[in-house]
């Protein structure tokens, strides 16, 4: 007879310190891996921010030479 793996999502309420408690229990190799993942996920959040805020109505090349002009 085989071994089945089942998979389940499990989702639990876990605060702040709870996280930190955790991270604080890893390897620093893998400390060291999370903070570059998070460094990643706020890098490619702020790059988000900052290119919505120069969203803007398409440009037609007649305004543009106008500007540059």
């Amino acid at each position: 007879m085989k071994n089945k793996i089942i998979r389940t999502a499990l989702q639990i309420d876990i605060t702040y310190d709870q996280v930190l408690s955790l991270v604080k229990q890893l390897p620093v190799k893998d400390k060291i891996k999370l903070t570059k993942e998070l460094e990643k996920e706020a890098i490619e959040s702020k790059l988000s921010r900052l290119l919505s805020s120069f969203k803007t109505k398409e440009l037609s090349l007649t305004d543009i030479n106008n500007e540059v002009e």
